[in-house]
């Protein structure tokens, strides 16, 4: 048990060094960006974007997730993975590329073509790593998963700059993923020299084959449920509106991103050593819930209420038109955040069946609400406000679920350990609203800083009486103890 926590700490320690220093590096390139670039060129890369990530999903086809869970797969079983993964891989690139004018006409944005095809090289070295990429989460290799993360967000980031000032216009946006894509294939088949084979037989996969058929089913429910807003605001609503959208989108993913995924990477490959313990199970999601809300509910009311301020300066008065939808999206980031860990518990109890079912109602609710945005009300403003219902639907039906199916247990414990952090967003809401009132400030620089030295002693106060205190020092006295 403390092993499993030793390591658990460990890996999300590495995980964030290099994800915190990623989001400095992220927010310093896209704010650069931002002011030598167009809203509607963030549109266009922005749906090639959506393409890539949908054929990347069909790429993986459940492979990751199958990899890190089932570790009795031997070197034979891996390359016969790893060669299909090549197989598939090279047939969707090869479409993709020749589709790319089908794709810009359906969109009426002929710039789409060479981007979408210089992007099909990156789609290629993305697929073909999926294997090797999955034994670093396998082998539990944080530190080494950290410092190569590093080192190409901040080689990436300066390329796309340079290209930027060098006049290169909207192909600046996509060097980082190509490059990126690039390096991590080598780095990883350099550790991970898997073989690649002509014929190879599938034989002795076909145990795992349920799970990840259903995990590649629920990466495929969660593409079109997580992207449908930005293909049908891109189509119907125009380049410009999307631009805005998904600059708003991707800043209240930012702080989102670069928690979940420090924490999320490490779960499944930690917590799959413990797979048939499902009280273990149960009480590590209920710590995993407690911490999450208690960062989450509360950092989306600060967002929410430095909208303004964290809009013009990140990205210039020019982007002015972001903030309403910014403003909404940013209270969805609590419910985002906690919903995070989820799918690693499903993935962990090796349900990938009631995940997938998790995606499906996810997906059919949040369509719906995107549609209603998009075909009704006509606005950005109005897809935020859809989105926000809907992920309070599925956070509903997720928990739900997983405790009926998953735990067969009471849901009151997972109840019990929101109450506080809800409490917490309420009293800092006020707090927030009062400084509003109070420091009425036209420079949006001194205001932020206000905002946030409200922000940050009331919420550390807040966590000190709430009774988190001791839940922190043991995390502290834990890391020491694994250093």
């Amino acid at each position: 048990m403390k092993d499993i926590q030793g390591q658990l700490i460990s890996g999300v320690f590495f995980t964030a060094l290099a994800k915190y220093a990623n989001l400095i590096i992220s927010l310093v390139v896209t704010a650069i960006l931002a002011r030598l670039l167009a809203p509607d060129q963030f549109g266009v890369v922005a749906i090639a974007t959506v393409a890539i990530a949908f054929l990347n999903l069909i790429a993986d086809i459940g492979l990751s997730a199958t990899v890190i869970q089932h570790k009795e797969l031997d070197r034979k079983a891996l390359s016969a993975l790893f060669s299909l993964s090549v197989y598939i891989t090279l047939l969707l690139s090869l479409i993709f590329f020749l589709c790319a004018g089908v794709f810009a006409n359906w969109y009426d944005q002929p710039e789409l073509r060479p981007i979408c095809q210089w992007l099909a090289l990156s789609l290629l070295f993305s697929g073909i790593t999926v294997v090797p990429n999955a034994l670093f989460y396998r082998d539990r290799l944080f530190k080494a998963i950290a410092l190569r993360s590093l080192v190409i967000q901040l080689v990436g980031g300066a390329m796309s700059v340079v290209a930027a000032y060098q006049g290169y216009g909207v192909y600046a946006l996509i060097i980082n993923p190509i490059f990126s894509s690039i390096l991590i294939f080598g780095i990883s088949y350099a550790k991970f020299p898997l073989k690649f084979t002509f014929s190879f037989s599938l034989q002795a996969l076909r145990p795992i084959f349920s799970y990840s058929f259903y995990q590649f089913l629920f990466n495929i429910i969660n593409y079109f449920s997580r992207n449908a807003d930005t293909l049908l605001i891109g189509k119907y609503l125009g380049m410009v509106p999307l631009g805005y959208y998904d600059k708003s989108y991707r800043l209240m993913s930012l702080p989102l991103q670069n928690i979940t995924q420090v924490i999320t990477p490490v779960i499944h490959p930690i917590l799959s050593l413990h797979s048939k313990d499902l009280g273990y199970l149960n009480r590590v999601n209920l710590k995993l819930v407690s911490f999450l809300a208690l960062i989450g509910f509360p950092l989306a009311i600060f967002l929410y209420f430095s909208s303004e301020e964290l809009i013009l300066l990140f990205f210039g008065p020019q982007w002015e038109l972001a903030i309403p939808t910014f403003k909404i999206l940013s209270l969805t980031v609590g419910i985002q955040l906690v919903l995070s860990s989820s799918g690693s518990i499903f993935q962990t109890a090796g349900d990938t069946r009631s995940l997938f079912i998790c995606g499906l109602f996810s997906a059919v609710v949040n369509v719906t609400g995107i549609l209603l945005g998009v075909f009704y009300f006509k606005s950005i403003e109005a897809v935020a406000q859809c989105l926000l219902v809907t992920f309070a639907i599925n956070f509903v039906q997720t928990y739900w679920l997983m405790y009926m199916v998953i735990f067969k247990a009471s849901i009151v414990p997972f109840l019990t350990c929101l109450w506080k952090p809800v409490l917490f967003a309420g009293i800092l809401a006020g707090l927030l609203y009062s400084a509003d009132l109070i420091f009425n400030c036209n420079q949006q620089l001194y205001s932020f800083l206000f905002k946030s030295l409200v922000f940050v002693p009331s919420f550390a106060l807040l966590v000190w009486f709430g009774g988190y205190q001791a839940d922190i020092k043991q995390f502290i006295n834990r890391k020491r103890g694994n250093n």
